[in-house]
């Protein structure tokens, strides 16, 4: 049913626009660290009701809700798809900001998440979009944490005045491949996503420019001592990047930063028939040729029957997502190239070990490793060493040689990095360095959290009115406690 967004009251329209929003999963909120002003609401030094985590790891509350369900378009993986016969809202931008500054104020969440269905067209939703943000920020003096989508197609402008106004903008590609977007999304074409991609890279490029900082985003430290990362070997690399010029604006203030966390984007996965090989490939050269900060991806979960996409009792490929993300890690903090972890002979992972153990199992040529002598980026390439472990190995060694007792301490995963290192030349246990028998030990070990990850009862998101489990609907009352700070 097509319900009138004028006959709904604030609480129906959230309670249908919160729901619709949980199938984007692009919401962290690392990378902006602007403090609290005097006379203002909020700051988004803490911020990554959905759960996110910051840079280092805090788990941050940001509300997560779409400025309509509308749309004029008909995506055939999307559950707010024009054919779809389902209650339809639309918020004015009075509604989310009252929405925000309560929410705020009863200390449920540190910002706001906004995305939309495109109503009417691209350049009508984009001025919806920008009049709240900027009510926001100027007559709520609101200072948390904002993260926009960009809506396709809208004019540049839009975008442009959008992006001085939030800390995060994103740009959802949905699908990796032309072919994809053909058979699910036909209106939709690869230059018109990547166009307001671009687009936001060159403000945030140019502003960082401006004020004297290096073109390219913030990376994480330990980069610099790894001799090859997707970063340093960026055929895409703009000449003259990674210097930085007298900063003609040096003093800005840093509130009125464009989009200083950055941009992400989003892959669906399942609903077509990429391989691992295909999406990482395609993450990587986004990280390279539009310098995103994040590359998400979403397990396709069935909503609607069309014979172009899976059977609607298919299971969403979560464990799969697991392993994408496990490996977007290694691109991003670990030195490795798509290249490396796949090839056309194995274009799959192996989804029940880990992205770093299936790498090192197809290479066992290079293993074990002396711990006493390895390099910083060998150890890295160790499963069960992370980039602290393998900071506190270095750091150690230079003062006495170390044992499997000391790495334990250091937090090493022995269960898996017994396999691949020696400590004064000698193995933890006397273990034959062959594919098929590590293989069938490491899985026999990742057998329970496997499950744990692929179960569907797991998969749920947090939302606002979520009975989890519980017997009976939620009353009126239990809604109207909600809203009132009383449960």
């Amino acid at each position: 049913m097509n319900t009138t967004a004028g006959t709904l009251s604030l609480q129906d329209k959230l309670n249908i626009l919160a729901d619709a929003a949980k199938y984007d999963v692009a919401c962290t909120s690392s990378g902006s660290d602007r403090r609290g002003r005097k006379g203002f609401l909020g700051n988004a030094s803490a911020a990554g009701i959905c759960h996110s985590f910051a840079s280092d790891g805090r788990c941050i509350s940001l509300l997560k809700i779409l400025l309509s369900n509308e749309c004029i378009f008909n995506c055939r993986y999307c559950l707010n798809r024009s054919d779809n016969d389902r209650p339809r809202a639309t918020f004015t931008p009075e509604e989310i900001c009252t929405l925000v500054v309560e929410f705020y104020r009863r200390n449920y969440i540190e910002g706001l998440f906004l995305s939309s269905g495109v109503v009417k067209s691209p350049s009508y939703t984009m001025e919806l979009m920008y009049q709240t943000i900027y009510l926001l920020r100027t007559r709520y003096r609101f200072n948390g944490y904002i993260h926009a989508k960009a809506i396709p197609g809208a004019p540049e402008d839009l975008i442009m005045k959008t992006g001085f106004l939030v800390d995060r903008m994103s740009v959802n590609i949905e699908l990796p491949s032309r072919d994809s977007l053909k058979l699910l999304a036909p209106h939709k074409s690869p230059e018109n996503l990547i166009r307001p991609m671009r687009q936001i890279q060159q403000g945030i490029t140019g502003h960082r420019l401006a004020i004297g900082k290096d073109p390219q985003m913030e990376r994480a430290s330990w980069i610099q001592y790894l001799p090859h990362t997707i970063f340093k070997d960026n055929p895409y690399k703009k000449l003259g990047s990674g210097k930085q010029l007298p900063g003609l604006f040096a003093a800005t203030d840093s509130s009125s930063s464009f989009v200083p966390a950055g941009q992400s984007t989003q892959m669906i996965i399942g609903a077509s028939g990429e391989t691992d090989l295909e999406l990482l490939s395609v993450t990587q050269r986004l990280y390279q040729q539009y310098d995103l900060k994040r590359v998400f991806f979403s397990a396709y979960v069935p909503l609607n029957e069309d014979a172009a996409l899976p059977d609607i009792h298919t299971a969403p490929p979560l464990l799969r997502e697991h392993r994408l993300y496990q490996a977007d890690w290694l691109l991003r903090y670990y030195g490795f190239h798509s290249g490396e972890l796949l090839s056309k002979e194995r274009p799959n992972f192996n989804i029940m070990i880990d992205p770093k153990c299936d790498w090192a199992l197809r290479h066992l040529e290079q293993f074990p490793v002396e711990i006493q002598y390895a390099s910083y980026a060998q150890l890295l390439r160790v499963p069960g060493i992370g980039v602290k472990s393998a900071r506190r190995i270095v750091q150690a060694r230079r003062h006495s040689s170390l044992t499997f007792e000391h790495l334990k301490k250091m937090r090493v995963v022995l269960k898996r990095a017994q396999y691949f290192i020696t400590c004064g030349g000698k193995m933890l246990h006397r273990i034959p360095i062959e594919e098929d028998f590590i293989t069938r030990r490491l899985t026999c070990d990742n057998s329970g959290k496997n499950w744990e990850i692929s179960h569907p009862e797991t998969y749920r998101q947090l939302s606002l009115f979520d009975d989890f489990h519980i017997d009976g609907d939620v009353t009126v009352e239990d809604s109207v406690k909600t809203f009132s700070g009383q449960m």
